[in-house]
């Protein structure tokens, strides 16, 4: 059985899997004439030429542990990001892009609650794990035709845990 042990989430240990969304080390701009700072691109969202940029809104319901993760999910024609719009942390589980994605080749994150997240298209990741909290998420995302969600379920043996014990 593979347990997933989260570690924090930083921009240099997430960067084989897309964009930290934060503000801490970035500069921002002034705008509105100095009433206002600015990051301007704190991720970048991918998206093939058929799709489009949508804003959007999730809330996701609290999740308790221990938790066996059956399912993770891609979207290869555009990339999604989550950013929480509260300040609660939550779980980021990826792997790499390619084929489905053994257990052990999973890594769990740990976010401090005002980080959200960009995946690359492409990038296996887990469902939304917000174990601390019920949570709303403002989401970018690609919207257009195809099928952008492929998923790849594990069965019960090969489910990795997140356990209750792990050290957030």
């Amino acid at each position: 059985m593979t347990r997933l042990d989260p570690v924090p989430l930083t921009a240099d240990g997430f960067a084989p899997f897309g964009d930290v969304i934060e503000t801490e080390g970035h500069r921002p701009q002034d705008m509105n004439y100095g009433m206002a700072l600015r990051w301007p691109e704190l991720a970048r969202i991918e998206t093939d030429a058929a799709g489009t940029v949508g804003i959007g809104r999730v809330q996701a319901r609290k999740y308790e542990l221990p938790f066996r993760l059956t399912v993770v999910e891609r979207h290869p024609l555009g990339s999604q990001a989550f950013v929480p719009l509260d300040e609660t942390p939550f779980l980021v589980v990826v792997a790499p892009p390619g084929a489905a994605p053994p257990p052990e080749a999973l890594r769990l994150f740990v976010s401090n609650g005002r980080q959200g997240i960009c995946y690359r298209p492409g990038v296996w990741h887990g469902l939304l794990l917000t174990p601390f909290a019920a949570m709303d998420f403002l989401v970018v995302d690609r919207v257009g035709p195809g099928d952008n969600c492929e998923e790849h379920r594990y069965s019960e043996a090969d489910a990795p845990l997140i356990s209750a014990s792990n050290p957030f």
